[in-house]
């Protein structure tokens, strides 16, 4: 068994002030202290700057800049980051309890662990008291991809020299670029990753791939795209893109739903 790693939470931010205080405060919170919080800005133009430098004592790396996108901003964050572990919590998410961190870097004292994922909660956008949506993941299986699956990508620590070897997000993708990626990570045969049966994260409702019909439209057109830009057949990309999406709709009728 090897240490316990320095992970490295990466937070994309842009126009955001109302949300971010809930984000920087729960990675603050984190009763894991190995970390290192790593936060870029789009060049906001709201308060967010203003909140990113009261909190600048909390975040160890912080830019501000024009980018092309969040995947854009993402692999800036891979690049500045130096945990051997990385993953994501957007602006608008808060981790679900404050041994979320510590639970996953357990994980990675294997040294043969590759990625730890977990549960996510939607939860609404005024009151995150309020539970919408529950995504129950499950230990991934080779055959899952061909229905679809992916795991909460809020929930997905990964070490970083994975995302070196395919290259990032590959940002011509807007809304699907995480999909691609996970595509590309978990069908590598010596990809190794573990589920957590908890929840990680919080998400508010509202994000860039489910605040209308049109945004969904949108993620499944590109979820389409990034199948044949794998190179799969027009039957095997349409069943994956089905299932994909009737996947959600079980999340919507959870017994634990309130």
């Amino acid at each position: 068994m090897s240490a316990l790693p320095l992970i490295s939470v990466i937070t994309a931010t842009w126009n955001c002030a109302d949300t971010l205080p809930h984000c920087l405060s729960s990675v603050a919170r984190q009763d894991y202290r190995n970390l290192e919080h790593v936060v870029v800005d789009g060049a906001s133009t709201d308060g967010t700057l203003l909140v990113l430098e009261e909190h600048r004592h909390q975040i160890a790396i912080c830019i501000s800049e024009p980018d092309h996108g969040i995947y854009d901003a993402l692999n800036k964050g891979i690049a500045l980051a130096s945990g051997e572990v990385v993953g994501f919590l957007h602006a608008d998410d808060f981790y679900a309890s404050d041994d979320v961190l510590s639970a996953i870097a357990e994980q990675f004292r294997d040294p043969s662990v590759c990625a730890v994922y977990g549960d996510l909660q939607y939860v609404r956008k005024t009151d995150t008291t309020k539970v919408v949506r529950r995504w129950k993941s499950n230990p991934f299986q080779a055959r899952d991809l061909a229905w679809g699956w992916m795991p909460p990508h809020p929930t997905l620590y990964v070490r970083k020299d994975w995302y070196s070897r395919i290259g990032g997000f590959d940002t011509r993708f807007r809304i699907s670029a995480d999909y691609l990626s996970i595509r590309q990570l978990f069908s590598h045969p010596g990809f190794k990753a573990v589920y957590l049966s908890k929840t990680l994260v919080n998400m508010r409702l509202g994000g860039v791939s489910n605040k209308s019909l049109k945004s969904i439209a949108r993620k499944t057109k590109e979820d389409w795209e990034v199948l044949r830009h794998l190179d799969l057949d027009l039957r095997k990309s349409a069943f994956a893109v089905v299932a994909k999406n009737l996947g959600k709709v079980g999340q919507l009728f959870s017994d634990k739903q309130r």
